[in-house]
C-alpha cells in the first residue's frame, strides 16, 4: 500500500467504517474442491449453506453490487464466490463501472474459463488464480480447472497465483520449490502467494497441517523468497504463520474487511472463513500480512497494532454517535 492509501484507510477506520469489502457474487461453482471453506455447513451463518442462499444474475446483479459499493464506499473490493467467472457477462459490465469509481478490485477465480481479453486494460483490476499444488494433485482436486485449461485461459493477462498449503503437500520435500519453479517463470504471472489450510474448530481432515509441517513450510518459504522474486511475502508475514492472531477481534484483516454472501445481505462472520475458524491454526495470507504490519513499531516504540486498536475504538464511538442509515434496497428478484 502507498502512504496515501494507508492514510485513506486510516480515515475510514476513524469514521467507524471498514476500508475493505469482499462479496461472494455467486453461489455457483463448477468445481467441488475438497476442503473448500465457502461450501462448509454454516459458512454464511449458523444453519446456512452458500448453495441454499438466493443470488442475483444479469443486470440485477450489476445494479445491486453497485448499490452496495456506493453505500459502503470501500477502498478495496474482492469479488469471490463460488467462482466469479460463472458471472463473467455481468463482470464485463460491472468491472469498468467500478474502475470509474476508482475502486481497486480483486477477482479471485479458478480460471476454469477464458478470462475476457478486455479485462487486461483495466488498471485497478487484479486477478488472482487459485491453484491447489502441482499438476497431478491440482487436476484431481480442481477439475475442470486443470493446469492446461488455466494456462490457456490466462493468456494475455497478468495474474497473481495463490496456493493454499496442505498437509499432503508437506509430506514430500521440495514441493513448494517445484511449484514456484513451474509458475514463476511464466510471463502471465505477476506474484505468487501462499496461504496455509485453515480448519474449523474441532475439524479433522487430510488437509490440516501438523505443527511440524507448518514450521517446515515457514522455513521453506523464508528460503524460497530469496530465490524467487515473484514470491511476494515479507519475512515477518511468513513468520506470522507460527503465531497467528489469537481471535478474529485481534485480526486486523478480519476487523477491516466486511464480507457479504451471495444474497448481498448476509454477512459472513467472524471473517471470510465463516463458521468457527480455528484461529490457532489460521493460515490466511492476508491475515498474516496485516499481523506483520501490526507488529511494526513506529519510531521503534509504539506498535501499529496499538494505534489501530485505538483508532478502531474511536471509529466505533463515532459510528454510534452519528449512525449513517443504509438505504440499500436490492433491485430485481434473487434466484
Amino acid at each position: 500500500m502507498t502512504a496515501q492509501e494507508i492514510v485513506r484507510a486510516w480515515g475510514r477506520i476513524l469514521q467507524g467504517k471498514r476500508p475493505s469489502l469482499s462479496i461472494e457474487i455467486t453461489r455457483e461453482c463448477p468445481l467441488r474442491c475438497p476442503g473448500c471453506y465457502a461450501y462448509e455447513p454454516g459458512h454464511p451463518g449458523e444453519g446456512l449453506l452458500l448453495r441454499e442462499l438466493a443470488d442475483y444474475k444479469g443486470d440485477a446483479l450489476v445494479a445491486n453490487i453497485l448499490r452496495v459499493v456506493d453505500d459502503r464506499r470501500p477502498l478495496h473490493l474482492s469479488l469471490v464466490g463460488g467462482d466469479p467467472l460463472v458471472r463473467y457477462r455481468e463482470l464485463d459490465k460491472l468491472l469498468p463501472l467500478l474502475e470509474q469509481r476508482g475502486i481497486h478490485v480483486q477477482v479471485v477465480t479458478s480460471a476454469f474459463r477464458e478470462i475476457p481479453a478486455d479485462w487486461a486494460a483495466l488498471k485497478l483490476l487484479r486477478i488472482t488464480v487459485s491453484i491447489d499444488g502441482l499438476q497431478p494433485e491440482h487436476d484431481v482436486r480442481r477439475r475442470p480447472a486443470t493446469y492446461d485449461r488455466i494456462l490457456k485461459n490466462i493468456t494475455g493477462h497478468c495474474v497473481n497465483v495463490h496456493c493454499t498449503i496442505t498437509a499432503q503437500m508437506m509430506q514430500r520435500g521440495g514441493y513448494l520449490q517445484e511449484f514456484l519453479q513451474f509458475w514463476t517463470p511464466r510471463q502471465e504471472v505477476n506474484k505468487v502467494w501462499f496461504s496455509m489450510f485453515t480448519p474449523q474448530k474441532g475439524a479433522s481432515g487430510p488437509e490440516i497441517l501438523s505443527r511440524v509441517q507448518r514450521e517446515r513450510a515457514v522455513e521453506d518459504l523464508l528460503r524460497l523468497r530469496k530465490l524467487h522474486t515473484k514470491l511476494d511475502m515479507a519475512p515477518a508475514a511468513i513468520r506470522a504463520f507460527l503465531n497467528p492472531p489469537a481471535s478474529p477481534e485481534e485480526c486486523i484483516f478480519a476487523t477491516t474487511t466486511e464480507v457479504l454472501s451471495a444474497d448481498l445481505k448476509t454477512r459472513v462472520t467472524p471473517c471470510q472463513f465463516g463458521g468457527t475458524p480455528d484461529c490457532s491454526q489460521c493460515g490466511c495470507v492476508a491475515s498474516m500480512g496485516m499481523a506483520a504490519v501490526g507488529d511494526y513499531k513506529l519510531g521503534g516504540v509504539v506498535r501499529l497494532q496499538s494505534i489501530y486498536k485505538t483508532s478502531r475504538r474511536m471509529g466505533d464511538a463515532v459510528a454510534k454517535l452519528h449512525p449513517i442509515p443504509r438505504k440499500t434496497k436490492m433491485k430485481g428478484r434473487a434466484a
